[in-house]
C-alpha cells in the first residue's frame, strides 16, 4: 500500500515521518518525532541535469541525509494539498523507500482524536542509504525522449493539469499551450474528497473510467512541474492501475522543446 491515516501515523511505532510543510508550519507543531524536509530544495535540484532523478548517486545521500536509512517505513504529510506529499513520496519510492503518503495530510492529523501538536524540533541524523537490491518501485519515472517514442498509442497519457492549461489558454510561465497528443483530462483535484483525503477506490476508478483510462494499458501522468502529476500517479495506484508512470519534469520540460507535439486550442 502506498497510503497511510492519521491513526497509523500517530500509533505506529516503526516508522519514520517526514514532514515536508514550510519550516514555520513545522517549527509551529508537527507530528510527533517528524523531521523537516525542506522540498523546495529538493525541487530545483529535480529541475537541474546534475539532479536528475535516476541519478542514485544525488538522491541517495540526500535521503540518507535526512536519517532515512531503509529499514523503516517512511510516512509523509504536506498542508493537505497533497501535491507536496505526493511529490516527495515519488522520489523516495523510486529509490526504493518503502514510502506512504498520509491521507488528508496534516489537517486529518488535527482531527484525530487526543493529538497533540509537537513543537519540539527533531533534527535529523544522517544515515547512509542505498535502495535494496532488486526493488520495484510503484511507480515508474518517465523522461521526454521516452515518451516522444510512446506517442504511438503504446501508454494512455493522463494530464493531471487544469482544464484551462489542457486547453492552452493557461499557458503557466511557458512559451507554448495545449497539451500532449492523445492526453485524456483529469485535474488533479478530482481525486481528493471533500475532507482532502483519496477518493475512495471505486470513485477514482470511475473517475479514470470516464476519462477514457483503461486498466489494462499502462498509464503516465504528468503536470506542469512534477507535484500534480504525482498526486495523479499516487491516486492512479490506489485505483489498481497495474502500471503507472510519471513523466516527472511534465508540461514545463516538454514545451520548451520544439521537436515534441503539443495539441493547441485551435487545432
Amino acid at each position: 500500500m502506498t497510503i497511510a491515516t492519521a491513526q497509523s501515523a500517530l500509533t505506529g511505532a516503526n516508522q519514520f515521518l517526514l514532514d515536508v510543510r514550510d519550516r514555520a508550519a513545522y517549527l509551529d507543531g508537527h507530528a510527533p518525532g517528524a523531521i523537516h524536509l525542506d522540498l523546495k530544495q529538493w525541487e530545483q535540484i529535480a529541475k537541474t541535469p546534475e539532479g536528475e532523478l535516476d541519478r542514485s548517486e544525488v538522491w541517495w545521500p540526500a535521503i540518507g541525509a535526512l536519517g532515512i536509512d531503509g529499514r523503516k517505513p517512511v510516512v509523509v504529510y504536506d498542508d493537505g494539498r497533497m501535491t507536496d506529499a505526493a511529490r516527495t513520496w515519488f522520489i523516495l519510492q523510486w529509490h526504493g523507500v518503502d514510502a506512504h503518503v498520509l491521507d488528508g495530510g496534516w489537517p486529518s492529523l488535527l482531527r484525530t482524536p487526543s493529538v497533540t501538536p509537537d513543537t519540539v524540533e527533531h533534527p535529523a541524523v544522517a544515515a547512509r542509504y542505498a535502495a535494496p537490491e532488486g526493488y520495484r518501485p510503484a511507480v515508474g519515472l518517465v523522461t521526454k525522449e521516452i515518451l516522444k517514442r510512446q506517442l504511438d498509442g503504446s501508454v494512455q497519457i493522463l494530464d493531471a493539469r487544469t482544464q484551462a492549461e489542457h486547453r492552452g489558454e493557461d499557458l503557466r510561465s511557458n512559451a507554448r499551450g495545449g497539451h500532449l497528443p492523445g492526453a485524456k483530462l483529469v485535474e488533479h483535484a478530482s481525486f481528493l474528497a471533500e475532507d482532502g483525503t483519496l477518493k475512495s477506490r471505486q470513485q477514482l476508478n470511475d473517475l479514470l473510467t470516464d476519462a477514457g483510462i483503461v486498466q489494462d494499458a499502462p498509464v503516465v501522468t504528468h503536470c506542469d512541474g512534477g507535484g500534480r502529476a504525482a498526486l495523479a500517479a499516487w491516486a492512479a495506484v490506489n485505483a489498481g492501475q497495474q502500471e503507472v508512470s510519471a513523466y516527472y519534469l511534465s508540461f514545463s520540460d516538454w514545451a520548451k522543446d520544439e521537436s515534441c507535439s503539443i495539441v493547441r486550442p485551435e487545432s
